[in-house]
């Protein structure tokens, strides 16, 4: 399966790159990174990724309309939102939108590969 990561934070880019090391999410392979939602929607067309972990607050298009934007694409689109927001509202409205999955930053390397699992088996 590939995977792209969505974030503007270079950190959790890598970070969630890294957890791909874990022999059980050895099935999933980074398909391409980006920082904010503009960068994200034209790899998006050029990878067709399985599985989009994206991020919420962002420059030039925020998670919210990227998620909505990629669902419209390809509404089976797994997309696990990642977020230092701890504002419910918001991840209900990603939810609403077609996101799979909302994980709250800051994440253990568990959480994360638990959320993998569970987007890949459902």
């Amino acid at each position: 399966m590939k995977l792209l990561i969505v974030d503007d934070s270079a950190i959790i880019r890598s970070r969630i790159a890294r957890i791909l090391n874990d022999p059980r999410l050895n099935f999933i392979s980074v398909a391409g990174m980006a920082r904010n939602g503009v960068e994200a929607i034209t790899l998006y067309l050029q990878q067709t990724p399985d599985i989009v972990t994206m991020d919420i607050t962002m420059p030039e298009m925020d998670g919210v309309d990227c998620t909505e934007k990629m669902i419209s694409l390809h509404p089976e689109c797994n997309i696990l939102v990642i977020s230092a927001l701890s504002d419910k509202a918001t991840a209900l409205k990603t939810l609403k939108k077609g996101a799979k999955g909302f994980l709250y930053k800051p994440f253990t390397d568990e959480e994360l590969i638990a959320a993998f699992l569970e987007l890949t088996n459902s």
